[in-house]
Parts: C-alpha cells; structure tokens; sequence
C-alpha cells in the first residue's frame, strides 16, 4: 500500500462518472489525514481540473502545484472517498498556503458554519 500524504496529488482513475460526476483519469488532491492515510484502505480525495470554462465559485482553488502542465482547479464540491487502488501516478504536492485556501473551501463546500467551535469541544 503507497504511503501517502495530504496535500499530495495523484492521478485517479473514478472510472466511469454518472451527470455531473468527475469521470476517468484526473489529477486529484488527497484530502484526508495522514493517520487516517496510513490505517485505511481507502482516502478521501478532490478531483482537479484543468479546463478554464469552470465557473469561479467559493468551493474552487486555482493551483500551480510542481508536476500539473497547467494552472488548475481543485474542486471542492468534487470531494470523494476512494479505494487507494485507484491512486496513479504521483504528481505533486500543496504549499501550506494553499493547503490552508482549500481548508476554507472545504468548509463552504460541507456548510461548516461552526468551524471555530467545533475545534474547541
């Protein structure tokens, strides 16, 4: 089993995508803890864009992470817990600046109105 990080990309094959799923191949941000990554046969990722046509929303964080050919969108309302069998190739990793933009947008993609005092119990 790869061990893996968050804040990683990998290539993800989601196999066949039903409407507005993302479908086949494509670079995806690994979402989940890294005790989480280092137990669980499975993780929890967000699918990555390159296209430019994708709308500006609060869930989208524009990237250039080491590896992408092109500036790209991490999609936050994308987010997908997978098999880590479906991981591909390595292709990068976040900053922690923008690592910490798509903790924001996780929490305007999931409606955490609380964050602040979940965190504090």
């Amino acid at each position: 089993m790869k061990e893996i990080k968050r804040g990683e990309i990998y290539a993800v094959d989601f196999g066949t995508g039903f409407g507005s799923e993302q479908g086949g191949t494509h670079p995806s941000l690994i979402l989940q803890n890294d005790i989480g990554n280092r137990h669980s046969p499975t993780t929890i990722v967000a699918a990555i864009t390159g296209r430019k046509t994708k709308a500006a929303l609060p869930t989208h964080v524009k990237i250039m992470a080491k590896g992408l050919k092109t500036e790209s969108t991490v999609l936050l309302e994308q987010i997908r817990t997978i098999d880590k069998e479906r991981l591909g190739e390595y292709i990068g990793r976040l900053d922690s600046k923008t690592l910490a933009a798509v903790d924001r947008a996780i929490v305007v993609s999931l409606g955490i109105k609380y964050l602040e005092g979940l965190l504090n119990g």
